[in-house]
């Protein structure tokens, strides 16, 4: 019956909207007609309504969402839009991103879905602040809903903070750990953020949304110079960084399509109004595949409400808490409650072999040297054969946490796409991305982000970078690689190959892309291999 009564105002306002145009003079027509027949190639037609102020008044009319008098919200998007307070704003590069969501309408369906277990809780925290209610959008705009976002500036999370405003802000960062990630703690220091920039420019939250993304000297500078020379303060009057003179408008844009999807010709996603996340208390340090079995949800699930926890545990310092879906929250602590701490994480005897420092055993058990100095109450990095030591250890395989830091940078490593011969390199020490990007005649971006990282990070030794050379340069001093095109004889195969030219499966598989669902090779069939001609014997 609602759907009924939304299409009978629509053809309601259409009816009046006809006659608002027999009402215009000849002259008026000529010019809504001119508009009509020369629409932008990018516009649906439906946009031509902001040419004419009658026209898309009555337009607006017509899509105004139907009230739900003494009922409670069925969707989201009715409580956000009562708190929207930047929506009136006008200005062609607001339109120019209207259009643009207009004409991708799967983006939206895309990052509203990806963001549906966060986004009623991020509502309530903006809503209770009494802040404007398009704030909590803006992760669209900052990480498109993706939590493990990660821009080539170094910021990371939903809000995309960088580490030292993370660090200002309270978000701990370490190889356990990283609250920028963290859907709570991140939100609670955007909002504490953005707060304060409201303040700091006089309440103008316009100034506050471009501070928050340029920083808040870029944009007092250009205040500054405005008022020095006589101009106005206003956002759109300001000289500001290119990405922040669209990034607020493509806030405003995104909030005018939530606001009337139906007036844009797109509809949203069905999201609840309710609370989809729940924080539990953990008491310590638990191994994330027990709890998300005592949860009863996937570890991937466990993941995706906890993306600031790096490995296959929540840090052994904290913070000591689980985000969860809120109808296992009960589930879950009740087990926890019941549990021992000694059986949060399990736990390994490990005896010192000789040669071995704290370092290689932390590497080997995927843990740090402070844990094991902690748990053992070793004061020094001196250790001696023979000596047993207690190690956290995972309750699973590795490759089963597959959200954790490792397995996701092993997957972006095995799915990097480029140009030319794809070499591994492995991080040596002294070594800076600039250094190895001059090395192999690449671009340090272009390094950076076959690697999902961004141009100022640091190396650890040991990390295994792609590269994906235009040159026959490999990642081994003294190395020499030659493109060679081999042809398959009969009683050949991959590993005769591989121990023929010394160059592994993988490789041969990688190199040759159509041999991969091929049982048998079949003589005569060719092979290109980029083989190391300093390791040929002759």
């Amino acid at each position: 019956m609602t759907r009924f009564i939304r299409k009978f105002n629509v053809l309601a306002a259409i009816f009046s909207v006809s006659w608002i145009i027999a009402g215009c003079t000849l002259s008026d027509k000529r010019d809504n007609a001119a508009s009509l027949a020369d629409p932008q190639p990018t516009e649906p037609a439906a946009a031509f309504a902001l040419h004419s102020p009658e026209l898309e008044a009555a337009i607006d009319t017509a899509f105004v969402e139907p009230s739900l008098i003494n009922q409670e919200p069925e969707e989201i998007w009715e409580p956000l839009r009562e708190g929207f307070q930047l929506v009136q704003v006008k200005n062609p590069r607001i339109d120019t991103h209207v259009r643009w969501f207009q004409n991708n309408p799967a983006y939206l369906d895309r990052v509203f879905s990806r963001g549906e277990p966060y986004l009623a809780w991020i509502y309530q925290q903006v809503a209770e602040r009494d802040m404007p209610t398009e704030i909590a959008l803006l992760p669209v705009v900052e990480s498109g809903f993706n939590p493990f976002a990660y821009s080539h500036g170094r910021a990371a999370g939903l809000w995309q903070f960088i580490p030292g405003t993370g660090q200002h802000f309270g978000l701990e960062q370490n190889w356990w750990y990283d609250g920028r990630r963290d859907v709570v703690a991140a939100t609670e220091a955007a909002l504490d953020y953005l707060e304060q920039l409201h303040r700091r420019f006089d309440g103008d939250w316009m100034l506050a949304l471009a501070a928050y993304n340029a920083g808040q000297g870029n944009v007092n500078k250009a205040v500054r110079s405005n008022e020095r020379n006589g101009k106005p303060v206003d956002f759109f009057s300001l000289n500001l960084p290119r990405e922040t003179q669209e990034y607020v408008p493509k806030l405003i844009a995104l909030s005018k399509i939530v606001n009337k999807p139906g007036k844009y010709g797109l509809s949203l996603p069905s999201i609840s109004p309710d609370i989809q996340l729940e924080t539990v208390e953990t008491g310590g340090q638990i191994d994330l595949a027990l709890a998300a079995d005592m949860a009863g949800i996937p570890l991937d699930t466990m993941y995706r409400f906890n993306p600031g926890f790096n490995r296959w545990a929540t840090a052994p310092n904290g913070p000591h808490h689980l985000a969860v879906p809120v109808d296992v929250a009960e589930t879950l602590q009740s087990a926890l409650d019941e549990l021992p701490n000694e059986d949060r994480v399990q736990w390994v005897r490990h005896q010192v072999k000789p040669g071995q420092t704290l370092t290689h055993i932390a590497r080997d058990y995927h843990t740090t040297v402070a844990v094991l100095k902690d748990v053992n109450d070793i004061s020094s990095s001196s250790i001696r054969a023979g000596q047993y030591l207690l190690i956290p250890k995972a309750s699973r395989d590795l490759s089963d946490y597959s959200l954790s830091a490792v397995q996701r940078e092993k997957e972006r490593l095995a799915s990097s796409s480029g140009k030319g011969v794809k070499v591994m390199y492995t991080v040596q020490s002294g070594d800076t991305l600039w250094d190895i990007a001059r090395e192999y005649k690449v671009g340090v971006r272009s390094l950076a982000k076959w690697n999902g990282m961004a141009p100022g990070d640091t190396l650890t030794l040991g990390k295994q970078l792609v590269i994906w050379s235009q040159t026959t340069k490999t990642a081994n001093p003294g190395q020499q690689l030659q493109k060679v095109y081999y042809t398959v004889r009969r009683g050949d195969s991959l590993a005769r190959i591989s121990q023929r030219f010394r160059v592994s499966l993988d490789d041969i598989r990688r190199w040759n892309n159509e041999i991969n669902n091929k049982k048998y090779l079949k003589p005569g069939e060719s092979l290109t291999l980029y083989v190391d001609v300093t390791r040929q014997s002759s």
